[in-house]
């Protein structure tokens, strides 16, 4: 049996990072996605999916991402159930992430875009985090000046033999 999701949105609202008794981090978060046909008056329409991370990688969405950023993640859907205030049976679904990537720079300074930073977890506990991209290999470059790209005064296609590609 497969339970995979994989989401692309932007979070509706700041994540919430709150601690377990035991001290370990949880960051319950909303993704918004959008639907990918539009609604009877021509509107986009959106899913706002219910999403929970642990550990570090809450730790750096709480730290790093707020109300707009662009998140990608994967994850399992989880099903569960408590008792409300009133009695009745609440029944809840929520994505729980493996892995969060964020895919817009942070909006406010900084030497790392945080478009080339992923948190991540393995189902054996251990986590991890670091500057590489999602392609595991060194940061790409962020060019802000044509002078900077080694392709801006390329008068034509650049000549790239198979040799030089990774697969």
């Amino acid at each position: 049996m497969i339970n995979r999701v994989v989401l692309v949105g932007r979070l509706t609202k700041d994540p919430e990072l709150k601690y377990t008794p035991n001290g370990i981090a949880s960051c319950r978060f909303t993704v918004a996605v959008n639907r990918t046909f539009k609604g009877q008056n021509n509107e986009q329409e959106a899913d706002f999916i219910s999403c929970v991370a642990w550990r570090k990688q809450a730790e750096n969405l709480a730290n790093f991402m707020k109300k707009g950023s662009l998140v990608g993640l994967e994850g399992r859907i989880q099903t569960g159930s408590y008792e409300g205030q009133d009695g009745k049976r609440i029944y809840t679904t929520d994505v729980v992430a493996d892995s969060v990537q964020f895919l817009e720079p942070k909006a406010t300074g900084g030497s790392q875009s945080a478009s080339n930073y992923q948190s991540s977890t393995n189902t054996g506990g251990t986590h991890q985090s670091g500057s590489q991209g999602s392609y595991g290999g060194s940061t790409q470059p962020n060019y802000t000046r044509a002078d900077e790209d080694p392709f801006a005064n390329s008068k034509g296609p650049v000549e790239v033999s198979e040799d030089d590609l990774p697969f």
